[in-house]
Protein backbone atom coordinates (compact mmCIF):
# COMPACT_ATOMS: atom_id res chain seq x y z
CA UNK A 1 0.00 0.00 0.00
CA UNK A 2 1.36 2.84 -1.03
CA UNK A 3 1.09 6.33 1.38
CA UNK A 4 0.84 9.07 -0.76
CA UNK A 5 1.94 11.64 1.88
CA UNK A 6 5.20 10.22 2.12
CA UNK A 7 5.82 10.68 -1.54
CA UNK A 8 5.79 14.16 -1.22
CA UNK A 9 3.31 16.74 -3.98
CA UNK A 10 1.92 15.06 -6.51
CA UNK A 11 3.86 15.43 -9.74
CA UNK A 12 0.82 17.08 -11.84
CA UNK A 13 0.65 19.23 -9.16
CA UNK A 14 4.60 20.14 -9.44
CA UNK A 15 4.12 20.36 -13.27
CA UNK A 16 1.31 22.65 -12.85
CA UNK A 17 3.50 25.00 -10.80
CA UNK A 18 6.44 24.65 -12.66
CA UNK A 19 4.16 25.69 -16.16
CA UNK A 20 2.96 28.58 -13.88
CA UNK A 21 6.10 29.99 -12.23
CA UNK A 22 6.89 32.48 -14.95
CA UNK A 23 3.24 34.04 -14.69
CA UNK A 24 3.08 33.84 -11.26
CA UNK A 25 6.54 35.81 -11.26
CA UNK A 26 4.92 38.56 -13.19
CA UNK A 27 2.28 38.97 -11.19
CA UNK A 28 4.18 39.03 -8.18
CA UNK A 29 7.23 41.63 -10.01
CA UNK A 30 3.69 43.76 -11.24
CA UNK A 31 1.90 44.00 -7.64
CA UNK A 32 5.09 45.10 -6.47
CA UNK A 33 6.25 47.52 -8.88
CA UNK A 34 2.64 49.16 -8.57
CA UNK A 35 3.52 50.15 -5.00
CA UNK A 36 6.71 51.05 -5.45
CA UNK A 37 7.87 52.92 -8.91
CA UNK A 38 4.85 55.08 -9.21
CA UNK A 39 7.24 57.94 -7.56
CA UNK A 40 9.78 57.09 -10.25
CA UNK A 41 8.27 56.90 -13.40
CA UNK A 42 5.97 59.95 -13.77
CA UNK A 43 5.80 63.35 -15.50
CA UNK A 44 7.68 64.79 -13.27
CA UNK A 45 10.35 62.35 -12.83
CA UNK A 46 11.11 63.70 -16.23
CA UNK A 47 10.68 67.10 -15.87
CA UNK A 48 13.07 66.98 -12.73
CA UNK A 49 15.71 64.92 -14.87
CA UNK A 50 15.28 65.87 -18.52
CA UNK A 51 18.50 68.40 -18.99
CA UNK A 52 20.84 65.28 -17.59
CA UNK A 53 18.80 62.73 -20.09
CA UNK A 54 19.44 65.17 -22.76
CA UNK A 55 23.37 65.37 -21.86
CA UNK A 56 23.46 61.52 -21.87
CA UNK A 57 21.52 60.91 -24.44
CA UNK A 58 24.04 63.64 -26.64
CA UNK A 59 27.36 61.77 -25.42
CA UNK A 60 25.56 58.16 -25.56
CA UNK A 61 22.71 57.59 -28.24
CA UNK A 62 23.82 53.65 -29.10
CA UNK A 63 23.91 53.23 -25.42
CA UNK A 64 20.74 55.36 -24.58
CA UNK A 65 18.85 53.68 -26.87
CA UNK A 66 19.64 50.23 -25.95
CA UNK A 67 18.81 51.44 -22.48
CA UNK A 68 15.49 52.71 -23.42
CA UNK A 69 14.35 49.71 -25.26
CA UNK A 70 15.79 47.73 -22.08
CA UNK A 71 13.40 50.14 -19.81
CA UNK A 72 10.46 49.53 -21.68
CA UNK A 73 10.35 46.33 -22.44
CA UNK A 74 10.54 45.13 -19.07
CA UNK A 75 7.97 47.62 -18.09
CA UNK A 76 5.46 45.77 -20.68
CA UNK A 77 6.63 42.44 -19.72
CA UNK A 78 5.96 42.69 -16.17
CA UNK A 79 3.09 45.15 -16.29
CA UNK A 80 5.10 48.05 -14.32
CA UNK A 81 3.20 51.25 -14.65
CA UNK A 82 4.52 53.60 -16.65
CA UNK A 83 4.27 52.34 -19.96
CA UNK A 84 2.75 55.49 -20.83
CA UNK A 85 5.84 57.73 -19.87
CA UNK A 86 7.71 55.54 -21.17
CA UNK A 87 6.42 56.24 -24.46
CA UNK A 88 6.61 60.06 -24.04
CA UNK A 89 10.18 59.60 -22.97
CA UNK A 90 10.91 58.12 -26.09
CA UNK A 91 8.96 60.96 -28.34
CA UNK A 92 10.85 63.57 -25.88
CA UNK A 93 14.57 61.90 -26.29
CA UNK A 94 14.58 61.10 -30.08
CA UNK A 95 11.50 62.88 -31.94
CA UNK A 96 8.11 60.97 -33.01
CA UNK A 97 8.82 58.66 -35.29
CA UNK A 98 12.27 57.63 -33.76
CA UNK A 99 10.70 57.80 -30.56
CA UNK A 100 7.44 55.20 -31.75
CA UNK A 101 10.21 53.49 -33.56
CA UNK A 102 11.09 52.69 -30.66
CA UNK A 103 8.23 52.35 -28.29
CA UNK A 104 6.06 49.89 -30.92
CA UNK A 105 9.30 47.89 -31.13
CA UNK A 106 9.94 47.32 -27.39
CA UNK A 107 6.17 47.25 -26.11
CA UNK A 108 6.01 44.00 -29.06
CA UNK A 109 9.03 42.12 -27.02
CA UNK A 110 7.45 43.25 -23.93
CA UNK A 111 3.85 41.64 -24.79
CA UNK A 112 5.00 38.83 -26.21
CA UNK A 113 6.66 38.06 -23.46
CA UNK A 114 3.63 37.93 -21.11
CA UNK A 115 2.01 36.13 -23.90
CA UNK A 116 3.95 33.26 -23.95
CA UNK A 117 4.47 33.20 -19.93
CA UNK A 118 0.24 33.40 -19.74
CA UNK A 119 -0.30 30.96 -22.70
CA UNK A 120 2.82 28.19 -21.27
CA UNK A 121 0.43 28.70 -17.82
CA UNK A 122 -3.09 28.83 -18.63
CA UNK A 123 -3.22 28.96 -21.90
CA UNK A 124 -3.45 25.42 -23.20
CA UNK A 125 -5.58 24.26 -20.27
CA UNK A 126 -8.46 27.05 -20.57
CA UNK A 127 -8.00 26.62 -24.59
CA UNK A 128 -8.80 22.56 -23.76
CA UNK A 129 -11.66 23.91 -21.67
CA UNK A 130 -13.34 25.61 -24.12
CA UNK A 131 -13.06 23.27 -27.21
CA UNK A 132 -14.61 20.54 -24.92
CA UNK A 133 -17.44 22.65 -23.51
CA UNK A 134 -20.83 23.25 -24.74
CA UNK A 135 -23.53 25.86 -25.88
CA UNK A 136 -22.73 29.58 -25.33
CA UNK A 137 -19.17 29.42 -24.08
CA UNK A 138 -18.56 26.86 -27.15
CA UNK A 139 -20.40 29.36 -30.00
CA UNK A 140 -17.94 32.04 -28.57
CA UNK A 141 -14.38 30.32 -28.77
CA UNK A 142 -15.48 28.93 -32.09
CA UNK A 143 -16.14 32.52 -33.48
CA UNK A 144 -12.92 34.16 -31.91
CA UNK A 145 -11.12 31.57 -34.10
CA UNK A 146 -12.60 32.22 -37.42
CA UNK A 147 -11.36 35.87 -36.26
CA UNK A 148 -8.72 35.61 -35.22
CA UNK A 149 -6.97 38.74 -37.18
CA UNK A 150 -10.26 40.81 -36.14
CA UNK A 151 -9.72 40.45 -32.62
CA UNK A 152 -6.28 40.55 -32.15
CA UNK A 153 -6.62 43.88 -34.22
CA UNK A 154 -9.94 45.52 -32.64
CA UNK A 155 -8.40 44.98 -29.13
CA UNK A 156 -4.92 46.86 -29.71
CA UNK A 157 -6.73 49.60 -31.83
CA UNK A 158 -9.80 50.67 -29.46
CA UNK A 159 -8.29 53.12 -26.43
CA UNK A 160 -10.41 51.84 -23.61
CA UNK A 161 -8.87 48.27 -23.64
CA UNK A 162 -6.18 47.63 -20.96
CA UNK A 163 -3.02 46.86 -22.61
CA UNK A 164 -2.55 44.33 -20.01
CA UNK A 165 -5.70 42.59 -21.17
CA UNK A 166 -5.10 42.26 -24.80
CA UNK A 167 -1.84 40.76 -23.89
CA UNK A 168 -3.37 37.84 -21.97
CA UNK A 169 -6.99 37.49 -23.83
CA UNK A 170 -4.84 35.79 -27.17
CA UNK A 171 -2.69 33.59 -25.00
CA UNK A 172 -6.19 32.19 -23.17
CA UNK A 173 -7.21 31.72 -26.82
CA UNK A 174 -3.95 29.41 -28.18
CA UNK A 175 -3.26 32.66 -31.11
CA UNK A 176 -0.55 31.75 -32.85
CA UNK A 177 2.67 33.58 -31.74
CA UNK A 178 3.34 35.20 -35.04
CA UNK A 179 -0.06 36.40 -35.59
CA UNK A 180 -0.18 38.17 -32.18
CA UNK A 181 3.16 39.37 -32.68
CA UNK A 182 1.87 40.82 -35.77
CA UNK A 183 -1.20 42.14 -35.16
CA UNK A 184 0.24 43.56 -31.44
CA UNK A 185 2.79 45.81 -33.80
CA UNK A 186 0.76 46.95 -36.38
CA UNK A 187 -2.12 47.52 -33.75
CA UNK A 188 -0.15 50.03 -31.37
CA UNK A 189 1.41 52.06 -33.65
CA UNK A 190 -1.78 54.57 -33.78
CA UNK A 191 -1.70 55.14 -30.74
CA UNK A 192 2.17 54.76 -29.96
CA UNK A 193 2.90 57.93 -32.66
CA UNK A 194 -0.07 59.83 -30.88
CA UNK A 195 2.21 59.67 -27.32
CA UNK A 196 5.59 59.66 -29.23
CA UNK A 197 4.08 63.52 -31.04
CA UNK A 198 2.74 64.71 -27.44
CA UNK A 199 6.59 63.49 -25.96
CA UNK A 200 8.41 65.36 -28.79
CA UNK A 201 6.54 68.33 -28.09
CA UNK A 202 7.47 68.14 -23.93
CA UNK A 203 10.25 70.74 -24.48
CA UNK A 204 8.08 73.34 -25.25
CA UNK A 205 5.73 72.43 -22.49
CA UNK A 206 8.26 72.13 -20.01
CA UNK A 207 9.43 75.93 -20.72
CA UNK A 208 6.04 76.88 -20.21
CA UNK A 209 5.83 75.50 -16.69
CA UNK A 210 2.55 73.16 -17.90
CA UNK A 211 1.63 69.40 -17.89
CA UNK A 212 1.10 68.03 -20.92
CA UNK A 213 -2.42 66.78 -22.49
CA UNK A 214 -2.65 63.23 -21.86
CA UNK A 215 -6.04 62.89 -22.93
CA UNK A 216 -5.38 63.85 -26.33
CA UNK A 217 -5.70 60.17 -27.78
CA UNK A 218 -9.76 60.96 -26.59
CA UNK A 219 -10.18 64.40 -28.59
CA UNK A 220 -12.54 63.91 -31.33
CA UNK A 221 -9.01 64.47 -34.32
CA UNK A 222 -7.07 61.56 -32.85
CA UNK A 223 -10.31 59.28 -31.73
CA UNK A 224 -12.49 59.18 -34.82
CA UNK A 225 -9.83 57.83 -37.15
CA UNK A 226 -8.74 55.41 -34.35
CA UNK A 227 -12.06 54.29 -33.96
CA UNK A 228 -12.40 54.45 -37.84
CA UNK A 229 -9.63 51.83 -37.96
CA UNK A 230 -11.31 49.58 -35.21
CA UNK A 231 -14.53 49.60 -37.40
CA UNK A 232 -12.58 48.51 -40.30
CA UNK A 233 -10.83 45.41 -38.29
CA UNK A 234 -14.06 43.91 -37.48
CA UNK A 235 -15.85 44.48 -40.63
CA UNK A 236 -15.28 40.78 -41.85
CA UNK A 237 -16.70 39.74 -38.66
CA UNK A 238 -20.06 41.60 -39.36
CA UNK A 239 -19.81 40.40 -43.28
CA UNK A 240 -19.89 36.98 -42.23
CA UNK A 241 -22.93 38.02 -39.66
CA UNK A 242 -24.59 39.66 -42.48
CA UNK A 243 -24.14 37.07 -45.39
CA UNK A 244 -24.69 34.23 -42.61
CA UNK A 245 -28.37 35.79 -41.92
CA UNK A 246 -28.99 36.09 -45.66
CA UNK A 247 -27.90 32.21 -45.98
CA UNK A 248 -25.10 33.41 -48.64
Amino acid sequence: MTDNSKSGADPASKSALMRNLPLIAILCVAVLGALTLKDYISFEALRDNREALIAFRDANVALTVLAFLAAYIVIVAFSLPGALMATLTGGFLFGTFGGSALSVTAATIGATVIFLAARHGLGEKLKARMDASQGTVRKIAEGIDENQWSMLFFLRLVPVVPFFVANLVPAFLAVPVSRYVISTFLGIIPGSLVYSSVGAGLGAVFERGESPNLGIIFEPHILLPILGLSLLSVLPVIAKAVTGKKGL
